[in-house]
């Protein structure tokens, strides 16, 4: 039986959750270095935030964004000591940093305060209620792209997560979301829904928090990625430092390629894809995008030993 190739794929905001990564910290030193590393680089204790919450404060984006950061890169440095090493990455969103962090193109301490950066960056863009992102089910890319066309009337609103063939969700000025949602819906929209997040991701509005983050990830070294880091912005493989900062600078104003990014993988021989870090929005995505493919669920110890003992047998 031949070997198979696997990705890591890194979850994005809104996987938080209280308790995440504290089993793995209490089992695995490398776990428990990782969440000191991201405690000394940030200058707080993050790791108190995601083992003991409050969960109010673990959703704030500036601090939710190094949050899963630091669980999904000890998820994966635990994997990786178990023997478990992708041959390919990729990270929804805020999880492309996680990609790169696996692949060694960006330090993770670096990674861990551009990612604070980029929370806070996003939060303060856009004043709360100003912005807005819907999830629209059941209506196809090219008609959803109309709809928020019909609906923008002068304000903003696109596609801003292409995630699956089923789910995309929409982002924009609140207004123009609104009057997208209700015209998906006459349209023929199975399912469309206003999504309880803090700012309008993905979309154009971002652009300030664009121009603040390229600074600082200009001022970072990248290096070339050990394995390819499939962007987010044109589901295509990164292997250069040089168009891995630019993927994620493009990446805060441009959509999510998710669905387009995992049938990239799976072109290029991906068998396995196991989703490092906390939640299970990837695997779940995974089964509407292709369900012949095996999808792993990897955030603590039942279901990191679930992982190596399956791999173990093949």
């Amino acid at each position: 039986m031949s070997l198979p190739v696997i990705a890591f794929t890194f979850p994005g905001q809104g996987s938080q959750a209280v308790g995440m990564g504290k089993d793995l910290a209490g089992l695995y030193p490398v776990a428990r270095h990782t969440f000191q590393e991201a405690d000394d680089a940030l200058g707080f204790s993050v790791s108190q935030l995601c083992f003991e919450g409050p969960e109010d404060k673990l959703k704030m984006t500036e601090i939710t964004q190094p949050a899963i950061l630091t669980v999904s890169v000890a998820v994966c440095r635990v994997l990786q000591e178990k023997g478990v090493v992708p041959q390919y990455v990729a990270g929804h969103s805020l999880g492309e940093y996680s990609a790169h962090v696996a692949a060694g193109t960006i330090t993770f301490t670096d990674a861990v305060r551009a990612v604070r950066n980029r929370g806070q960056y996003m939060q303060e863009t856009v004043p709360a209620g100003d912005g807005a992102m819907a999830a629209i089910l059941g209506t196809p890319l090219e008609q959803l792209q109309q709809v928020c066309n019909d609906a923008a009337q002068g304000e903003i609103v696109s596609p801003a997560n292409v995630n699956s063939p089923d789910q995309i969700v929409i982002s924009g000025s609140t207004r123009a979301v609104e009057r997208a949602v209700e015209l998906a819906k006459q349209r023929g929209a199975k399912k469309a829904v206003m999504l309880q997040v803090s700012a309008p991701f993905h979309c154009v509005l971002m652009k300030p928090a664009q121009d603040r983050l390229a600074h600082d990830l200009n001022a970072l070294r990248f290096r070339d990625p050990e394995v390819p880091v499939i962007s987010n912005i044109d589901a295509q493989p990164k292997t250069t430092g040089t168009a891995s900062r630019e993927a994620l600078i493009q990446q805060v104003t441009g959509a999510v390629q998710w669905a387009a990014s995992m049938q990239k993988l799976i072109q290029l021989g991906v068998t396995t894809f196991i989703e490092a870090g906390p939640g299970k929005v990837l695997t779940g995505l995974m089964r509407q995008i292709d369900r012949s493919k095996t999808a792993f669920i990897a955030n603590d110890e039942a279901s990191l030993q679930k992982v190596t003992d399956t791999l173990s047998k093949q």
